[in-house]
C-alpha cells in the first residue's frame, strides 16, 4: 500500500466562499492521524536543531498547526488574532486583502527582545496575513527565523512576497490556481 502524501489528504471544495474559487480544505488533513501527525513533523522538519523560542499561529488554523508545531519543539505558542479578540493590551498591524483591508493583533508583552520564531499557518495565498503577523513579531523585538504553511498558492504571489521580506519559507504542497 502507498503512503499518502500532504497533497493527497486536502480536499478541494469548488465554488466556495465564491464561485471561480477552488478552496484548499485541510480540516480533512487534521481530521486523519497519520496525516495530521505527517503534516507537523514535516512543518517543524527545516527547524529541528535550530533555536526557536516560540511558535506564532495566525488566526486560525494556523493556531491548530502552531500548537502542535510548539508542543513537539517543547517551546511557548503565541496566537495573532484579527482585531478586537485578544483580551490584553496589543499592538495591531492593518494589511491589504484582495478586497478591502483588515487589522490583525498580539499581546504587547507575548514575545521579548531577542526571541526566535517561527509563523505557522495552512495555508500562503497573497502573503498579507503572514507579513502583518511579521512586523508585529518585529515590532516587539524578536526575530522571525522562518515561516512554515501546509499549502501554498503560488499563483496568488504570497510566497514571492515572503522571499521579497527576506523571510525562509517551508511549505509542504503547493496548488496552481486560485
Amino acid at each position: 500500500m502507498q503512503t499518502k502524501s500532504i497533497r493527497d489528504h486536502i480536499r478541494t471544495i469548488v465554488d466556495f466562499p465564491h464561485e471561480g474559487i477552488l478552496f484548499r480544505d485541510v480540516t480533512t488533513l487534521f481530521a486523519d492521524p497519520r496525516g495530521f501527525r505527517m503534516a507537523i513533523d514535516q512543518l517543524l522538519h527545516p527547524w529541528a536543531g535550530s533555536r526557536i523560542d516560540k511558535v506564532v499561529g495566525l488566526e486560525a488554523r494556523g493556531f491548530i498547526l502552531g500548537g502542535a508545531v510548539a508542543h513537539q519543539l517543547s517551546v511557548g505558542f503565541v496566537p495573532i488574532r484579527k482585531k478586537g479578540k485578544l483580551p490584553g493590551p496589543t499592538i495591531a498591524e492593518h494589511y491589504t486583502l484582495e478586497y478591502g483591508e483588515a487589522v490583525v493583533e498580539i499581546h504587547d508583552d507575548a514575545l521579548q527582545p531577542g526571541e526566535k520564531v517561527l509563523i505557522v499557518d495552512d495555508l500562503l495565498a497573497t502573503g498579507g496575513t503572514c507579513a502583518a503577523g511579521i512586523k508585529l513579531v518585529e515590532r516587539l523585538g524578536a526575530e522571525v527565523v522562518g515561516c512554515a504553511f501546509v499549502v501554498d498558492l503560488p499563483d496568488l504571489g504570497g510566497h514571492a512576497l515572503l522571499d521579497r521580506m527576506g523571510m525562509n519559507v517551508h511549505t509542504l504542497c503547493a496548488f496552481e490556481g486560485k
